[in-house]
């Protein structure tokens, strides 16, 4: 049976949208909570009142009537058009946050563990185009040569032309010791073919690395009384690894700290509160509320690791569900300054059902509110200050970074317009 704390769980999932953009990841899951709820075990039969008055056996009868009769029968494949009917019902509720995963992808799936197997890459699909976003620092695709803007023309010589990010996934990632060739075509036009090892990669949740490798101003001199982290997801340790680099920096005197979260999905629950605990004295951080209407308000509470530091958040339109939480938390109780794009808007909660096909149903359960009182679903976080573009955006720079340089030019303003204790 698959591990309960991950599947006794309740995910503020981004969706299928964002789950193309990682290799990483066939599905991304945006929230997780624990949840007391009983989980069927997979295999288990449902009760008569899963299915009411209605006859399910009419699938079957369709099945098999498209297996005698269809003219393209021998090209059919019951599986897919069973999760085709499942997709078509999960569809007809128009939920993003209640959706199925079939066996596979559920399969590959990154855990929250933060780690998997495969060449370790973050790719994206430009017009027809399967292309690298950026290899993973010391992953084998980085190892091997692969660069950012690379586009993927073949894996192990079957053309990508026409694939989904989702198709490309399922060929790329696989068993670590095994090998995949890729032919790529970089940026200045010339081809290579790559053969690389599959490995197993980790994700790391909490970086100091910014895009570029060394912070810069605009004119390009390096930046040393600033701090960035960059969160890629609320895992299990964000919250210990944030803790000690902010309570670094506002220890060694800097005059303020970037975290930068674009194109994070989300994480843990508890992870992610503790995350926005850390720079919070008190206040609301975020309500959940159920569909009876009941709230669960979760607080912070007094002694942060870092309460005085000042902040600037950096989001975009990927930053989904726990970034979002954190936007919001530090945000409206006034403890830092957002830059960047209207963030991705996934204010549901969900969680994951194991099923007796191997894969997993993530179903809408709760909603959750900004300390404002604010339901973001399917609306997003405003940026105090909207800046463009993002990393996944066309014309982005990482050497001419536009949100950061924004981020950097407000920390320092803001420092400058501080008052200076009068010394004896």
């Amino acid at each position: 049976m698959p591990n309960t704390r991950l599947y006794r769980a309740a995910i503020w999932a981004v969706g299928v949208s964002l789950a193309a953009l990682l290799l990483a990841l066939v599905y991304t899951l945006g929230y997780v909570s624990n949840d007391g709820k009983t989980t069927r075990a997979a295999g288990g039969q449902p009760g008569p009142s899963a299915s009411g008055d209605i006859d399910f056996s009419t699938l079957d009868q369709i099945l098999g009537l498209l297996q005698e009769e269809y003219f393209g029968r021998a090209n059919l494949d019951p599986q897919s058009l069973y999760e085709a009917a499942v997709r078509g019902m999960l569809d007809s509720l128009g939920d993003t946050g209640t959706f199925y995963v079939d066996a596979t992808s559920n399969r590959l799936a990154l855990g929250l563990s933060g780690t998997f197997e495969g060449i370790g890459a973050t790719v994206s699909l430009e017009g027809e185009d399967i292309v690298i976003v950026a290899p993973f620092a010391g992953s084998p695709a980085d190892e091997a040569g692969v660069l950012p803007g690379d586009i993927i023309l073949a894996v192990d010589g079957d053309s990508t032309q026409g694939w989904s990010v989702d198709q490309a996934v399922l060929r790329i990632r696989g068993p670590k010791g095994t090998q995949v060739t890729l032919q790529v075509e970089h940026r200045d036009g010339s081809t290579e073919e790559l053969t690389i090892t599959r490995d197993e990669v980790r994700v790391a949740s909490v970086s100091t690395e910014p895009p570029g490798g060394v912070l810069r101003d605009a004119d390009g001199n390096t930046i040393t009384d600033l701090a960035y982290i960059s969160i890629a997801q609320f895992a299990e340790t964000t919250p210990d690894e944030v803790a000690t680099l902010a309570a670094d920096a506002e220890d060694s005197g800097m005059r303020g700290l970037i975290i930068d979260m674009r194109v994070n999905p989300g994480g843990l629950l508890q992870e992610t509160v503790d995350t926005a605990d850390l720079f919070l004295d008190s206040g609301v951080i975020l309500t959940e509320v159920d569909r009876d209407g009941n709230q669960n308000v979760y607080r912070a509470r007094a002694g942060g690791a870092a309460l005085d530091i000042p902040i600037v958040l950096l989001v975009d339109e990927f930053s989904a569900s726990g970034a979002e939480v954190l936007a919001a938390a530090l945000k409206d109780n006034g403890r830092a300054t957002i830059v960047g794009e209207t963030t991705f808007g996934k204010g549901t909660v969900n969680i994951a059902q194991p099923l007796q096909d191997g894969g997993a149903l993530y179903v809408t359960v709760r909603r959750w509110l900004t300390p404002n009182g604010v339901q973001i679903d399917g609306v997003g976080i405003t940026p105090d200050l909207e800046v463009t573009p993002g990393p996944l955006d066309p014309g982005y720079d990482e050497d001419n970074d536009a949100q950061l340089q924004r981020a950097i030019q407000q920390l320092q303003t803001a420092s400058a317009r501080a008052p200076v204790a009068a010394s004896s």
